[in-house]
């Protein structure tokens, strides 16, 4: 098939190139020149493993290409996919503006019928609103279809070629048709396509991701808990997700979540309930649970040090809000460093991707070191707060040899506190 994809970030890259690998011609648009030249020319412009190695195949054997003419991309087209921000307003709604303005330019566009997919993450109703716009212009037929995505940053390429599942909301059989073609080769193993309305799969989008966010929130409060009353969250995130009616998934306890989808995704679910009048309480606490959390480090460094950090220097390992990513949105790691610095505090950084982005947005407010053990120079202690690998098996020899004050705060337990037993390091953790 020809397909064409609106908008080259995460989502966009990531889906087109994963149409190409299988045998599809696609052309990604974008009005960012820069971006689309660095592109063109086999500069890839996010990190996610796996995915550089695929796109520079597919843009040398033809099947990846790059424009900024709107126009010009969608020639020939069966399928336009819609793959544009739809960053949270004041409000907590999304806003729609850069789907609906290509909407818009679409109508006065199209020559022939195709199939119009909203794969950003939109609120219910969204598909009405894309198909009035491109309806005001428009004299051919066309289809608008809600197909979201489901990609975990990090193992994005994972779930995009082998899928768990294909939600496809459209009442138009023609376009299922299309849409079932196209996602065919992606779910040879008898993964399930599920055909759906319009609205229900806007609706499930947000749903998975909210009911994703309740279970770390819940975790967390159950850490918190814990610690109170001198369990350990580990055994108990045993005892519980061994019971497959919850799971074993998402129930690791830590300093909150972030990213662009949970938190975005929340706050417009909240917001798209108040619409409709209905006060979605469960959201509203899962949401005001994560913001505390991030934080949740603070008050144990200020204990430890007596509730005076004027002067002290911090060690922090980890930037990106998750690992195996270079993503620096709602990072736990910002609102960690946010609250040191005004409590008096300086840091030195290590993250192995995402040092870049939180330079371009926190300038020179802290160090950033070239390796972990690096930024354990001068440090009176560490702050662990992403889970890269290599963070996991440290030399905890280096580490109590350089930090002034021998203490470890860990915000995503990535130790036992078996190994520091016989150690003269001081370890904290989450809910233990």
């Amino acid at each position: 098939m020809k397909i064409a994809v609106i908008g080259t970030g995460y989502v966009g890259l990531v889906s087109g190139t994963c149409f190409a690998e299988t045998g599809n011609t696609v052309t990604c648009v974008d009005i960012d020149h820069v971006k689309i030249d660095r592109l063109t020319h086999g500069e890839i412009t996010i990190y996610e493993p796996g995915l550089e190695k695929m796109f520079l195949k597919n843009l040398r054997d033809g099947r990846l290409k790059f424009t900024t003419d709107l126009k010009k991309g969608i020639e020939g087209a069966q399928i336009v996919f819609l793959a544009l921000p739809t960053p949270p307003g004041e409000d907590g709604s999304a806003d729609l503006k850069y789907v609906l303005g290509v909407a818009d330019k679409l109508g006065q566009i199209l020559e022939d019928y195709k199939v119009i997919v909203d794969k950003s993450t939109v609120p219910v109703g969204t598909a009405d609103k894309v198909k009035d716009a491109i309806a005001k212009h428009s004299k051919v037929e066309f289809d608008v279809v809600s197909n979201p995505e489901f990609l975990r940053e990090g193992v994005a390429v994972e779930d995009f070629m082998k899928p768990d599942r294909v939600v496809i909301g459209s009442s138009s059989d023609r376009a299922k048709k299309v849409m079932g073609d196209l996602y065919a080769p992606f779910v040879r193993q008898g993964n399930p396509v599920i055909y759906m309305d319009e609205k229900s799969a806007e609706l499930t989008k947000y749903a998975a991701n909210s009911f994703l966010a309740t279970k770390i929130s819940f975790m967390n409060e159950i850490a918190q808990l814990c610690e109170r009353l001198g369990a350990d969250v580990d055994m108990v995130r045993r005892g519980i997700g061994s019971d497959d009616r919850i799971g074993k998934r998402f129930l690791f306890p830590g300093i909150g979540y972030g990213g662009s989808c949970f938190p975005k995704d929340v706050q417009a679910l909240i917001k798209s309930s108040e619409e409709v009048k209905y006060d979605f309480q469960i959201l509203k606490s899962v949401e005001k649970v994560n913001e505390n959390q991030k934080t949740h480090l603070i008050p144990k460094i200020q204990s430890h040090f007596n509730y005076d950090l004027k002067g002290k220097h911090f060690a922090l390992w980890g930037l990106a809000f998750k690992p195996n990513t270079d993503d620096i949105r709602e990072a736990p790691a910002l609102y960690i460093i946010e609250s040191l610095i005004k409590l008096g505090a300086t840091i030195s950084a290590y993250d192995p991707e995402a040092m870049n982005n939180v330079k371009g947005q926190l300038g020179d407010i802290i160090q950033y070191a070239i390796n972990p053990y690096e930024a354990l120079k001068g440090a009176d202690a560490l702050i662990i707060a992403t889970e890269w690998s290599e963070f996991r098996t440290p030399d905890f020899d280096q580490i109590e040899g350089q930090l002034k004050n021998k203490v470890i705060f860990d915000g995503r337990n990535l130790y036992s506190k078996e190994v520091f037993k016989n150690s003269n390091l001081i370890y904290y953790s989450i809910g233990r």
